[in-house]
């Protein structure tokens, strides 16, 4: 069984446990959900129905021939055939697994309130339901947690991340990259080059006198990345759907205030990256931080990780808020990515890929660079 019908097989099973006959997942404009790529290998906008009964699944896909190449299902119709809505597709799937009157049907939970009650009405011999606990909240956590076909991913991809921040300190350090463009577009060149579909988010390149911004806006310019004082690098790959996400900072002739800056990052990333294991909780490790950073009167602006996968932002996440639920455990994958930003002094940043084992294992190696 291959790996898509392994993961299709699961929801099947939960399916069941839930007595939903049918779920309707939705990869379009507006509602964005890579839940489709994860289940069928699709690389763009589908709709995507699982029946529980049979244990089959249909695409309906925009473009028919992407998904003759790469998308595993058990049927496929153009999305075409259905005036390309939603509304005439999933009716159309309930009439074609035969579907039960009064069996219960999901759809998204980021179906808005007017679409669902105008699928209660096309469905109203059948339970429609729509909830944040639902389907939605079910493959979030399956995602989050890395099965052996996407280590597999995660190992290469990391291999491309890591072989670029060498190539970057490299021609950063001789001078072939001079500018926040160049720097940027040699990423961009570079990935393509190793077989990766692109970068995964805008590389937010920012020289001295930008890099007191969290993001830079805009991500680049033709400024100078290297000068006196800090530089943030913040880039990402995407390679077979799976994102990198990873930040290196640039030094010349730090000043004093600047040094102390960079040590209190580093002695955050240390002190996060040690308290990686299963079972913790991604809010304590975040609180530790917070901490730590409230001794010497400085704040963490943002969240201290992310988890990455085919999103550049899923579950689980590092966070301090109360709401954060996540419990770390083995075969996630995350960002560890503490900063700090003063107007005057700059920012820095320092950010690795990191997998739960027995502790934590950087998959990425990325570096303060001294130049």
């Amino acid at each position: 069984m291959n790996t898509y019908k392994t993961r299709r097989e699961a929801i099947y099973d939960w399916m069941a446990k839930e007595n939903i006959a049918l779920v309707m997942f939705e990869d379009t404009e507006g509602r964005r959900d890579p839940a489709i790529r994860w289940l069928t290998g699709q690389p763009g906008d589908a709709l995507l129905f699982l029946s529980a009964a049979d244990g089959k699944s249909l695409l309906m896909p925009w473009d028919i021939n992407m998904a003759h190449l790469f998308a595993d299902a058990d049927a496929v119709a153009p999305y075409n055939d259905f005036g390309r809505a939603a509304i005439q597709a999933l009716p159309r799937a309930a009439e074609y697994f035969h579907i039960k009157a009064h069996s219960r049907i999901e759809a998204p939970a980021v179906t808005p309130h007017p679409l669902f009650l105008n699928y209660q009405k096309e469905l109203a011999d059948y339970e429609l339901v729509c909830r944040s606990n639902g389907i939605a909240a079910e493959v979030e956590q399956r995602r989050a947690v890395k099965d052996e076909e996407e280590m597999r991913i995660y190992r290469t991809l990391s291999f491309i991340t890591n072989g670029i921040i060498e190539s970057l300190e490299k021609n950063v350090k001789d001078k072939t990259l001079k500018t926040e463009t160049d720097v940027a577009l040699f990423i961009e060149a570079e990935a393509r080059k190793q077989g990766c579909e692109g970068t995964s988010f805008e590389t937010l390149a920012a020289g001295p006198s930008r890099s007191f911004g969290i993001h830079a806006f805009p991500g680049y310019t033709d400024a100078p990345f290297t000068a006196k004082g800090l530089s943030i690098l913040d880039f990402g790959l995407t390679y077979q759907g799976y994102a990198s996400d990873v930040t290196m900072t640039f030094v010349q002739d730090a000043a004093p205030e600047q040094e102390m800056l960079l040590s209190l990052m580093k002695q955050a990333y240390d002190l996060a990256l040690a308290m990686v294991k299963p079972g913790v909780s991604g809010r304590d490790i975040a609180i530790a931080v917070d901490e730590l950073y409230g001794k010497h009167g400085k704040t963490l602006p943002h969240g201290l990780g992310h988890g990455v996968g085919l999103e550049i932002h899923e579950a689980p996440f590092l966070r301090s808020a109360s709401e954060n639920p996540w419990i770390l455990q083995r075969g996630m994958i995350f960002t560890i990515e503490p900063g700090l930003y003063d107007p005057a002094l700059g920012g820095c940043r320092f950010e690795n890929d990191v997998l739960v084992t027995e502790s934590a294992e950087e998959l990425t190696k990325t570096r303060i660079v001294r130049l």
